[in-house]
């Protein structure tokens, strides 16, 4: 179920490539930068612990960005030799993008909506045209004009009044997601007077088209704690407060159904869901509980007509379940059975139509979408041949219509946006994703999925995709990635990018691992809390496959992962260093236990149902027994490149940091450790899209230097 996932921005840190230095290529007499250590007793549980470099926790030090600094010279100094080829690379690569690019239009209330780039910008454009698609673009947001002189920039939450008049939108000029709502005419293109600072991002509004709802955040932990509600030319200081969530292990956010009757706040936590609406015709009325909060269940809401339909995993429902109930009957007891549990599919989401329900359903670790006709009559599925495909519904905003818009990829195919009709089953490819350059050709690669056997004797799913011509010789270098957390199933994706791995004789592989949800509930369950662990044995174990298959060996297995695949990454490289020639950690979340113990930083609290509460003596124990900060030992190490942002709000900079800095004191080996901290971004990096590029080709050249490929 798509809004149970706590990280939803998952797929712009979901970059193909790891890093691994040759050595003997590097200069001589460069040394890296030593931290300096100040000894800090903590103490938990009776239980005490040396960190020698928390001082590193505080990014006011002037002290901690010199040495950030120094480290980002380092990295720089040791690398180069590889300025040109990075620049090469990220030429390849742009080369194969189509710039003057944009989005299958979609209609809504009246206007045609398109995203669109254009040559040589970095940022999209938002236009509209009104009624047809031959009318005279509106262009609604230039996020190029509005992204100058900043270093970062996202616009965040954007929507459009009911009357089509006016567009609330939110901009984050640091990378820390914290954002400054504002709201513009798009009749006379002015900006008005009101600005709401420090908050989320997300608003929507009433269909009074005055009152616009939305969510803030503590300023410390940054926990979306709170809903208000704004009229139009007021200050923000005399904003409304609706709603305040006390519970630390929650977060609220604000939306407005389909239908657009109504507005929600959902309180969520890992386990738990609770909504409250409210009818959009009444903004100065009163939020009232869809159903009151049960520690365990889990329910989201979509309304149409007289009913609301609900995805819950009530009474036991692990895969969960579709239910029913009356506009005027919220409450559980009220509900009825439309699609049963069962115990070998995933219930993850709905479309609602006046003549059809679509459902998103994932069984063996693949998309499903399932039509059914509300006559009850003639349900069927959407063929798909492939096993290594993702499958999904995409922009659907109208109930009266037969057409079903939904996307599809593979590993080998381009991403598609597909219209297809659900009475006579045709299907129209509104666009595929273009791959210039002239040399991509589908036929060229092999997609698989295989199956490793964990040391439980779990069959874990992995996908792959390389060159046809490619021996199993285990010569072959294998970049093998994975998340595994928060119940997110590692779909499958098209990278144009990643063809430049491919080319060069590379194979990606997707482990499915336990943590995410890709065979199901159950998979998840069985990657958290005190079967944590499973997801790292899961890991090694796919890489022994991969070794024992002759795909690679350890002399060109390189691993990769990012934020909780960080995590990850820094457990597998305590446990299982000499399988991988070379590691990419971005982002790392490596400091497990002292985060989850700090309730001042964001995230943490509302993390305890993942990982569980440090300040319990046997969650304690267990996540202490893992952590990569804590477990960092003399021995050897693979060729490291960890990579962090100073302004990141879900895993602070000074994890990396102090990770990094510990390692250098206990490896045992001469292979490169570069810690690489971007001192204008966040959590997913760099925001423009070339200059994301920019730091994917920094990853590639490193790889490909060490196995010798330039071409």
């Amino acid at each position: 179920m798509k809004n149970r996932i706590v990280l939803k921005c998952l797929y712009a840190i979901f970059v193909a490539s790891l890093i691994k230095i040759n050595a003997q290529t590097m200069p001589e007499n460069i040394q890296p930068p030593v931290a300096k250590i100040i000894p800090k007793t903590l103490e938990n549980l009776g239980d005490t612990r040396i960190d020698n470099y928390f001082w590193l926790n505080d990014r006011e030090n002037p002290e901690v960005i010199d040495y950030l600094n120094k480290e980002n010279e380092y990295y720089h100094k040791m690398t180069a030799h590889a300025k040109d080829f990075q620049k090469e690379l990220f030429e390849e690569m742009k080369g194969r993008i189509k710039e003057d690019d944009e989005s299958v239009p979609y209609l809504y209330n009246g206007y045609y909506y398109i995203t669109r780039f254009e040559t040589g910008k970095d940022y999209p454009i938002y236009s509209r045209k009104k009624e047809s698609l031959s009318a005279k673009e509106e262009i609604m947001f230039d996020c190029n004009e509005l992204a100058k002189g900043q270093s970062y920039f996202q616009l965040g939450g954007l929507s459009i009044s009911p009357d089509n008049k006016l567009a609330v939108y939110s901009t984050d000029t640091i990378g820390r997601r914290i954002y400054t709502i504002q709201v513009k005419s798009l009749e006379t293109n002015e900006i008005l007077e009101d600005k709401i600072e420090k908050v989320t991002g997300t608003a929507v509004w009433a269909n009074d088209n005055h009152t616009i709802f939305y969510s803030s955040q503590d300023e410390v932990t940054l926990r979306s704690d709170k809903i208000f509600k704004h009229k139009l030319g007021s200050k923000q200081a005399d904003d409304v407060l609706v709603y305040f969530e006390k519970d630390d292990t929650y977060n609220v956010e604000i939306a407005k159904s389909k239908s657009r009757k109504y507005l929600a706040i959902e309180s969520g936590s890992t386990l738990t869901t609770e909504y409250r609406i409210l009818n959009a015709d009444t903004p100065d009325g009163k939020f009232e509980i869809f159903q009151k909060r049960i520690r365990g269940v889990e329910y989201s809401i979509n309304h149409y007509k007289d009913s609301f339909y609900i995805l819950t995993n009530k009474d036991k429902a692990e895969n969960f379940k579709l239910m029913k109930t009356l506009e005027t009957a919220t409450s559980k007891e009220n509900w009825t059975e439309v699609i049963p549990h069962r115990e070998d599919v995933l219930l993850e989401d709905i479309e609602i139509f006046a003549n059809y329900l679509v459902v998103e359903e994932r069984s063996n670790g693949l998309n499903k979408i399932r039509i059914m006709p509300w006559s009850g009559e003639g349900e069927y599925y959407l063929p798909f041949e492939s096993e290594t495909y993702t499958a999904y519904t995409t922009t659907n905003v109208d109930f009266e219509t037969e057409i079903l818009r939904y996307g599809y990829q593979s590993m080998t195919t381009p991403s598609s946006v597909i219209d297809f009709n659900m009475t006579t089953k045709a299907k129209e490819i509104k666009k595929e994703q273009q791959v210039l350059g002239g040399k991509f050709d589908k036929n060229n690669y092999k997609e698989e999925r295989v199956w490793a056997t964990a040391k439980d004797g779990a069959k874990i799913p992995i996908s792959m995709v390389y060159r046809k011509e490619l021996k199993k010789d285990g010569n072959n270098p294998l970049l093998q990635y994975a998340y595994g957390s928060y119940g997110h199933s590692m779909d499958v994706t098209f990278s144009s990018t990643r063809l430049t791995l491919l080319d060069r004789g590379f194979i990606f592989a997707i482990a499915h691992i336990r943590g995410g949800e890709d065979l199901g509930r159950q998979w998840y369950e069985d990657g958290k809390l005190l079967k944590k662990k499973n997801t790292f044995t899961d890991f090694i174990d796919c890489s022994k496959f991969l070794i024992d298959q002759k795909y690679t060996s350890p002399k060109h297995l390189y691993a990769e992962g990012g934020s909780a695949g960080g995590l990850l990454m820094g457990v597998v490289v305590n446990l299982a260093p000499e399988l991988y020639h070379g590691i990419i950690a971005q982002v790392p979340f490596v400091d497990v236990i002292t985060t989850m113990l700090d309730d001042s930083i964001p995230l943490t609290t509302g993390e305890y149902d993942e990982w569980g509460n440090p300040n319990k003596k046997k969650y304690y124990q267990y996540m202490l027994s893992y952590s990569p900060y804590d477990n960092v030992k003399k021995q050897n190490y693979p060729n490291m490149y960890v990579s962090t942002g100073l302004h990141d709000s879900q895993v602070q900079y000074w994890e990396p940091a102090k990770w990094v800095a510990k390692l250098r004191t206990m490896k045992m080996d001469a292979n490169v450790l570069f810690l690489d901290t971007n001192m204008d971004a966040g959590h997913g990096g760099a925001s423009g899209r070339f200059e994301a590029i920019k730091e994917l080709a920094k990853e590639f050249s490193f790889l490909l230097d060490l196995e010798k490929i330039k071409k």
